[in-house]
């Protein structure tokens, strides 16, 4: 009703122009967002437009209100000019990382030149992991430690929503581990990685393991949950079906349980994923492991005077990876789904 009082007023402001010309073309961009408003296309674009339009305003407003120890706090365009600063600080470190390496196989093809027989070395470029560096590490973490949780968790809650006795088993552990903070996974976790995952060679980092074991085990519960409740909740006719056709195990689970239960298991994914990116950011802030954590503790650390606002670049991408993600999730769920015309949100 709101937006219908809007276009009103729009129409009428715009019908005030002097010249006819512009009354045309005032009359033209008036039935284009009226007719944009009356669609649902229109509305799921403008709608969420105007919304984000009138937070950034607020936020303009704020910021040059609020003073800190690092002067006023930033707003839209010192964070943009940040964003800017960090992409273009991407592009000119892998700049340097390729001279670096043409820099090292010219050495090396003269080397070869004065001594075939001669031992080639080839050094790894270390130079410090950049702002887009930083998202790739914890984009990995996450969906490693996302999909070690749900290749545990669909079978537990499975198992659990199909039986009775092992759901009485499994429920009071769940409930147990299920509030258990990230903080306190962590340490646990470093103390028994530094001393099982020990190898001179190893495959991956000890920060990365003990990051994407962190996020199995906090976003783990969810998905249990949920599994179980969509089993458990499945019609009664297609249970009786399946023993009419005398369906194994195996073909049961797979044609009648798993089709479903694939709301309430995506449901559970859902909820996982967004707590495992999270627990994660907390996870390499809290241990300094590479990461988005890492590099807003490291700019908190830093205190100089763009340090705020790069948090706050910081912020926005970490916000909008989650909801990349769970955009991702519903797109997967929608594939998935044998209901092709129910409404997922």
């Amino acid at each position: 009703m709101s937006f219908k009082i809007f276009i009103k007023i729009f129409i009428h402001k715009a019908s005030l122009f002097p010249t006819s010309g512009n009354q045309i073309m005032s009359t033209l961009i008036t039935k284009k967002i009226k007719k944009s408003f009356d669609s649902n296309t229109g509305r799921s674009f403008i709608i969420p437009i105007i919304s984000f339009l009138i937070f950034l305003s607020i936020w303009h407003i704020s910021a040059s209100q609020i003073h800190t120890s690092l002067g006023l706090v930033p707003g839209p365009a010192q964070v943009w000019l940040q964003t800017t600063k960090l992409v273009d600080e991407h592009f000119y470190e892998r700049e340097k990382e390729n001279k670096f390496y043409k820099r090292q196989e010219k050495r090396n093809a003269k080397k070869l030149k004065k001594n075939p027989d001669s031992k080639i070395k080839t050094r790894a470029y270390t130079g410090k992991p950049t702002f887009i560096d930083q998202i790739g590490t914890s984009l990995f973490t996450v969906m490693t430690g996302f999909l070690l949780a749900s290749l545990i968790a669909i079978p537990i809650g499975v198992f659990c929503g199909l039986s009775n006795a092992a759901h009485k088993a499994f429920n009071p552990l769940i409930q147990i581990f299920k509030p258990v903070s990230p903080l306190a996974w962590l340490p646990i976790v470093t103390i028994i990685v530094s001393a099982v995952y020990s190898s001179d060679n190893p495959m991956f980092s000890k920060s990365f393991v003990t990051s994407a074991i962190t996020v199995t085990l906090c976003c783990i519960w969810p998905t249990i949950i949920n599994t179980t409740l969509g089993v458990s909740s499945i019609d009664k006719d297609l249970i009786n079906v399946s023993r009419v056709l005398r369906l194994n195990w195996i073909t049961n689970i797979y044609k009648i349980v798993l089709p479903s239960s694939i709301p309430m298991i995506f449901a559970g994914l859902r909820l996982s994923l967004g707590i495992g990116w999270m627990v994660l950011i907390a996870a390499e802030m809290l241990a300094q492991n590479p990461g988005l954590g890492k590099f807003v503790w490291d700019e908190f650390q830093n205190g100089s005077s763009n340090s705020l606002a790069r948090i706050m670049v910081a912020v926005f991408v970490i916000g909008c990876i989650g909801f990349i993600l769970d955009q991702i999730m519903l797109l997967l769920q929608r594939k998935v789904s044998w209901n092709k015309s129910a409404e997922i949100r």
